[in-house]
């Protein structure tokens, strides 16, 4: 008895098929559609803009200039080769660094 009642309650009206079903698909794509835009505008586009930057500041290192790497280290660019920069972190020693490692220039 407990059962049917249960079974009773839920049964839909018009032989069980639910309505309004046809708006559902159009009202989740939207949906799906503002979600994308919103990462777009406020995750991937700025990334992308940060990204841009920091790549036409390191294309705009010269020899002479103050830079900071990634992990840490100060120096002076003393030479550029296609893929990397030599830094000079004091006198006589210098350390190779592949131009991804440059974190900035310090002023």
């Amino acid at each position: 008895m407990q059962n049917s009642l249960i079974l009773m309650g839920t049964a839909q009206p018009g032989g069980g098929t639910p309505s309004g079903g046809a708006g559902g698909g159009l009202s989740l794509i939207i949906m799906f559609a503002l979600i994308f835009a919103f990462m777009y505008f406020f995750m991937i586009r700025p990334q992308q803009k940060k990204e841009k930057t920091r790549q036409k500041m390191i294309a705009d290192l010269k020899k002479g200039d103050k830079v900071l790497t990634n992990s840490g280290i100060i120096g002076t660019i003393w030479n550029i080769k296609d893929n990397a920069f030599v830094i000079e972190v004091d006198k006589e020693v210098k350390i190779e660094f592949i131009k991804s490692a440059i974190a900035g220039k310090v002023d």
